[in-house]
């Protein structure tokens, strides 16, 4: 493989945590960034499971590539394994993306596995919402990291609709009571 590229949908845009040699939005057809995975431990516990990203099935979404090295290929591939398959909830696949400048490439992207048992489904925004505004789990609360991946989204000038109508929703929630 002449390039490595990994794209990222959720926290790897901002805190990749792995050094890359150009980094670029991009777009991924076929698959939304979507709160579809049940967190236990993290965000939200086994009785009472919070929302996390997944890579899902339909539309498009807007991320981030970053092309590594192919030097640090194997260190990048190893830490993103640690890192992205803890619970084995996503699949591990290679992608194509298309960058910002209109280049097509590959890129390693982690898929939610809809067999897995923490996959959560496709959500409405108003049952998602429900589920973030009161989980709570070894990271903190849920609706703090939905805050903080708009927020992020916001300032890479990426537009989630879908996140805006879950963040949206929970501020409603708050009001009410």
């Amino acid at each position: 493989m002449d390039e490595f590229w990994v794209f990222g949908y959720g926290s790897l845009m901002w805190n990749p945590g792995f050094s890359y040699v150009e980094k670029s939005q991009a777009l991924i057809f076929g698959y939304r960034r979507s709160l579809c995975v049940h967190s236990w431990v993290h965000r939200g516990s086994e009785a009472s499971p919070g929302l996390v990203l997944g890579l899902d099935h339909g539309g498009s979404c807007r991320g981030m590539a970053f092309r590594v090295d192919a030097a640090e290929w194997d260190e990048v591939i190893s830490y993103l394994r640690e890192r992205e398959l803890v619970t084995k909830v996503y699949l591990e696949k290679m992608l194509p993306i298309r960058l910002a400048d209109g280049r097509r490439v590959n890129a390693v992207a982690y898929v939610v596995d809809r067999s897995h048992r923490q996959y959560a489904g496709a959500l409405d925004a108003i049952e998602a919402a429900h589920i973030v505004e009161s989980a709570i789990g070894q990271s903190g609360p849920n609706d703090a990291y939905v805050f903080n991946t708009l927020a992020h989204l916001r300032d890479m000038s990426i537009r989630d609709q879908w996140l805006e109508q879950v963040v949206a929703e929970v501020e409603r929630m708050r009001e009410a009571s």
